[in-house]
């Protein structure tokens, strides 16, 4: 199945699932999946060109630490995220364990929230249409284990 015909049906369910969305179009609705995509996918298959393309340049990711009752946030910027992507970050899990699980949660004209559940971890993504094409902006993430 074409890449293309992979995500009109997958936005098409998409907003079948997500009532509570309101994307400005259904146009926007399967970019939005797609950048989602760009961003797990990329990060599997080791493609540093389709992570990049999913990130605005001032990306924040951060995942709150604990250790021994006190908290500290580490922080990862777009450079870094897709620099560990090339050296083959997710490439390490087996395609058939390769969870990509991606929920629209809200969407409000320019911004959206979108829940990536992936084999290890889940990121809450913050997107934005920067420039016509909608890009993260913000990562909040959490190890399963």
């Amino acid at each position: 199945m074409s890449r293309l015909l992979t995500l009109l049906v997958a936005g098409a369910l998409a907003g079948a699932v997500v009532s509570s969305a309101t994307a400005q179009s259904a146009a926007d609705s399967v970019a939005i999946r797609a950048t989602a995509l760009d961003y797990i996918e990329g990060w599997y298959a080791g493609d540093a060109a389709r992570m990049e393309r999913a990130l605005h340049p001032d990306l924040a990711k951060r995942i709150v630490r604990t250790r021994d009752g006190t908290s500290s946030l580490g922080h990862m910027t777009a450079p870094q995220l897709v620099d560990g992507t090339r050296r083959g970050g997710g490439t390490r899990t087996p395609e058939g364990e390769r969870q990509q699980d991606v929920t629209i949660l809200d969407v409000f004209r320019n911004a959206a929230v979108v829940k990536v559940v992936a084999t290890d971890c889940v990121n809450y993504l913050q997107i934005a249409k920067w420039n016509g094409e909608w890009k993260i902006v913000n990562v909040l993430w959490e190890l399963k284990r």
